[in-house]
């Protein structure tokens, strides 16, 4: 076998893997370029009930009072109805960070302030009002 001969063998052998190779390459970049001209376009309707900005601000305006909240609250006063209106407006007068409010339990009321998502949140708050209201505790309410 010559020199030629061999050379030629080679050649025809690379070619071989070169094509398959060179139509591997081609089909890949067929499927990746012309893919988007056939895929699939879609569109979402979303209809939305009018009530719900109306109760999601209900809630809003629950959560600000203490109504919702999961976590934990300060503790002022428990007792009667004409003492906790004093604590809750002594408590108005001095602090406007947190909301107050009065919860009734059968028979007493009880002045709560904030509504803190965790525990750190609710002992640094009361840490500012034991100054001014020395029987705070901290409370993790039964809201159910």
């Amino acid at each position: 076998m010559s020199y030629y001969d061999l050379h030629l063998q080679f050649y025809t052998i690379t070619m071989k893997y070169m094509n398959k190779h060179i139509l591997l390459i081609t089909i890949t970049l067929g499927i990746v370029l012309f893919n988007p001209i056939f895929s699939q376009n879609a569109t979402i309707d979303i209809n939305e009930d009018e009530k719900i900005p109306e109760i999601l601000e209900l809630k809003k305006d629950m959560e600000a009072n203490n109504k919702l909240s999961v976590g934990y609250t300060i503790q002022l006063y428990y007792g009667e109805l004409k003492e906790a209106n004093k604590v809750i407006r002594a408590y108005r007068n001095s602090f406007d960070a947190w909301p107050a409010s009065i919860e009734y339990e059968t028979p007493n009321y009880k002045v709560w302030v904030g509504s803190f998502s965790n525990r750190l949140e609710a002992d640094r708050a009361k840490l500012e009002i034991k100054d001014k209201f020395p029987d705070a505790f901290r409370l993790k309410p039964d809201r159910g």
